[in-house]
């Protein structure tokens, strides 16, 4: 059995503290973007590995840095004159068995298909470039891995840490992530093509009173002119209001693009629908959490959970069930109003065992009648570790 401890809460909820911070940062922005493609990359490498070896072989994928490029946007259509430069960097087995694999290969191809599917007016063969920098992993890391993973057991923790989940989402927090996944669908993006993959929503809470500023490149060939940006802005406006409005009973003010200046036509266009062609760099790790936010009100952990090995690497596989068990039990047992979840590892220790599981409840009647039932989700959680990789492959988890 896992050292399981069930306690209390005991300070007021985020929501009812006097203020309150949220950020999301979306599909477009340079951090995302280098997130998605060390995940995606793992998600490949993992497929890679089955296919050759019949098991999910030592690798970590999460480093990777965006080098911003040189653009020209201008109203009805502007250029690229330097590309945008990925480096993707990591550890990953290249050869089994005197066969050499295509890991560096992969890493373009996959690259750019994402790239592709979820930033349609950036041109993967002009502006972009692909640096793949993948090396075998530490000799003591690797044994460990293939210590378990070879012989079908119980996976051992590759690193001493620690992962965190909270549950349920309060308004803010639902606003935020709300925003910009519909802001950055594909059925939104049908009817507005302007709107480009690089959305940046920050929910500030003072009271009652909630401040959501959103930082959206629009991108330059479906916008005429100033006059043009400014109506469909307002169109955008208008319509995170109405998101926003049907989620909270508090006061809710959109800010958009606030460091236009359109009497000297300076406003927030892009060629590409993203900084990274020219206003920012990126690095993996220094964008979501797990749960698709980020929140210095609750607590996080600073890992880059994208690009881990979904086997064993517990910056990843603890904090996405540290997600889950918080979930679960908001979901499954009614007298529980919020949870927080911590767990710990040891390095070399069976992930099913992990140092500590703490969960932290808040409720609305007496914590003994309902203990068991808390010990009993986290247990399952825990039990299901070994095959939890599974969901990263599938997708399931919101990694970026």
């Amino acid at each position: 059995m896992a050292n399981i401890k069930v306690g209390l809460l005991d300070f007021p909820k985020v929501s009812q503290q006097p203020v309150e911070i949220v950020e999301r940062k979306g599909t477009g922005h340079p951090d995302t973007i280098c997130d998605a493609l060390g995940e995606e990359l793992s998600i490949a490498l993992s497929k890679l590995y089955r296919e050759e070896c019949g098991a999910i072989m030592h690798h970590n994928v999460d480093k990777a840095l965006l080098i911003g490029g040189i653009a020209e946007p201008k109203f009805g259509g502007g250029s690229i004159i330097s590309p945008i430069e990925i480096y993707l960097t990591g550890r990953a087995i290249n050869e089994i068995n005197g066969k050499r694999l295509p890991v560096e290969e992969l890493a373009i191809e996959t690259a750019h298909r994402w790239l592709k599917e979820n930033i349609p007016n950036l041109d993967i063969t002009n502006h972009i470039i692909i640096h793949p920098k993948l090396k075998p992993g530490s000799k003591d890391l690797v044994e460990l891995f293939e210590r378990f993973q070879l012989k079908g057991e119980i996976p051992l923790a590759n690193d001493t840490s620690f992962g965190v989940g909270h549950a349920p989402f309060d308004d803010v927090e639902t606003i935020v992530y709300e925003v910009e996944r519909t802001l950055n669908s594909k059925e939104f993006k049908k009817d507005h093509p302007y709107v480009g993959e690089d959305i940046k929503v920050m929910g500030v809470r003072n009271g009652d009173n909630i401040r959501i500023t959103i930082a959206m490149a629009f991108v330059d060939k479906y916008v005429k002119n100033v006059k043009d940006y400014l109506e469909k802005k307002e169109i955008i406006s208008n319509y995170a209001y109405s998101i926003a409005q049907k989620l909270t009973d508090r006061h809710v003010d959109i800010f958009l693009n606030t460091a236009d200046d359109p009497e000297n036509e300076s406003v927030y266009i892009t060629v590409t629908g993203t900084s990274a062609e020219a206003g920012d760099d990126g690095q993996i790790g220094r964008g979501n959490r797990v749960n698709g936010l980020i929140t210095p009100y609750r607590p996080m952990s600073l890992e880059a959970a994208a690009g881990k090995n979904p086997v064993s690497h517990i910056g990843k596989i603890y904090n996405t069930a540290a997600t889950d068990m918080a979930e679960r039990i908001v979901a499954e047992i009614e007298e529980v109003e919020e949870v927080y979840v911590y767990l710990v590892s040891q390095i070399g220790k069976p992930i099913t065992e992990p140092q500590v599981c703490d969960v932290k409840l808040r409720l609305n009647t007496d914590v003994k009648g309902i203990e068991e039932e808390v010990r009993k989700i986290a247990q399952e959680e825990i039990d299901n570790l070994p095959d939890t990789w599974q969901k990263f492959l599938e997708r399931k988890f919101r990694l970026y």
